[in-house]
């Protein structure tokens, strides 16, 4: 039988993190599947971009946590979903799984993971008798699953979430054989790495799991078109390299998928793109986005919000709109007219 990597997302902004790690690791050049568990507040479209990455996406229900007093002691009241991981044990189908938040980013291969068992994972480094349940494996079972929902039912979490539940039912992992502890490696907290500049320094070469924890992500955060760069407030200046890094991959998942529909529509239509200025209104600024000052300035400075109105889907609609509102003649050429003021060309 098969064995995976599993992912989760309750919506369509943490699916932008599991564009990145589903790229990841096929960039990393895995032989698993890559199996992600999505809700029904994950758009269409989403899941049509996600399915370029990722091997099955597979539908769930949702588990909600009701200790919201615990996830206010976080500070994390969003986390009230994470209980939704629980599905993964579900996954019978296959003979071991890895579970890797949408929140993480895989710089090397690490099918090594799958020589290690239930349940084997990183030291929390906020507790680190805990350990973090942003990155495990673990074996599918429904007499597993069966246990965590019933032990969530009688006894709940102590922080709230899927962590102190699943902590809670391994509880003896803390004090089992060392085999059974995941270097830090292959769960490197981004924003923590710094606090210890020499080991960091000494063993960072070795990372290969780079985890966003904390309530801002990656995709919080605005990428420049000119710099090249994601614009990282000073609080945050230590995740300046892993957060240009994630929005690398990010950026070049979004061109390549520009690409491919402008290329398709070209192809479906039969149609002539290679037209007059005059005949085809050009794509400037004006024509994709608001009137705002502030979201003017923003495109201008090279820093559209491409998680948000910017992002693909409606950069589409756009272009989708443009040809449908032009009378477009046939042309042996297929060429899109070239436009410096075209947000969706590249830099």
């Amino acid at each position: 039988m098969a064995e995976a990597y599993v992912s989760l997302i309750t919506n369509d902004k943490y699916g932008d993190g599991a564009i990145v790690l589903g790229k990841s690791l096929k960039l990393t050049q895995t032989t698993r599947k890559l199996v992600l568990m999505v809700t029904n507040d994950v758009s269409t479209a989403k899941r049509q971009e996600l399915s370029e990455y990722w091997d099955n996406i597979i539908d769930i229900q949702i588990m909600e946590s009701k200790d919201t007093k615990n996830l206010l002691l976080l500070n994390r009241p969003e986390l009230k979903c994470t209980l939704s991981k629980l599905h993964a044990w579900n996954l019978t189908q296959f003979t071991k799984c890895v579970f890797l938040d949408a929140d993480v980013m895989v710089l090397r291969n690490v099918d090594d993971l799958f020589e290690y068992d239930e349940l084997s994972a990183a030291p929390d480094v906020g507790w680190p008798d805990c350990f973090n349940s942003g990155v495990f494996v673990f074996k599918p079972s429904k007499e597993t699953f069966q246990n965590l929902v019933e032990l969530a039912a009688n006894k709940g979490s102590f922080d709230g979430g899927d962590q102190g539940l699943l902590n809670e039912y391994f509880s003896d992992w803390p004090r089992k054989d060392i085999k059974f502890h995941l270097p830090f490696t292959y769960n490197m907290v981004a924003n923590i790495c710094y606090s210890y500049s020499p080991a960091y320094l000494r063993y960072g070469k070795d990372v290969k799991i780079v985890h966003f924890l904390g309530s801002r992500k990656p995709w919080d955060h605005v990428f420049s078109q000119v710099s090249r760069e994601a614009v990282v407030s000073k609080d945050l200046s230590h995740l300046h390299n892993f957060t240009n890094m994630w929005w690398e991959i990010f950026i070049s998942s979004e061109e390549k998928s520009l690409k491919t529909e402008v290329s398709n529509l070209s192809t479906t239509s039969n149609l002539s793109l290679s037209l007059n200025q005059s005949e085809l209104p050009p794509l400037n600024v004006e024509n994709t986005v608001d009137d705002s000052d502030d979201r003017r300035q923003k495109w201008e400075a090279g820093i559209p919000d491409y998680t948000g109105k910017d992002k693909f889907e409606n950069i589409m609609k756009r272009l989708n709109d443009v040809m449908q509102s032009t009378n477009i003649a046939p042309s042996d050429d297929d060429a899109l007219p070239s436009d410096e003021n075209n947000p969706t060309s590249e830099n």
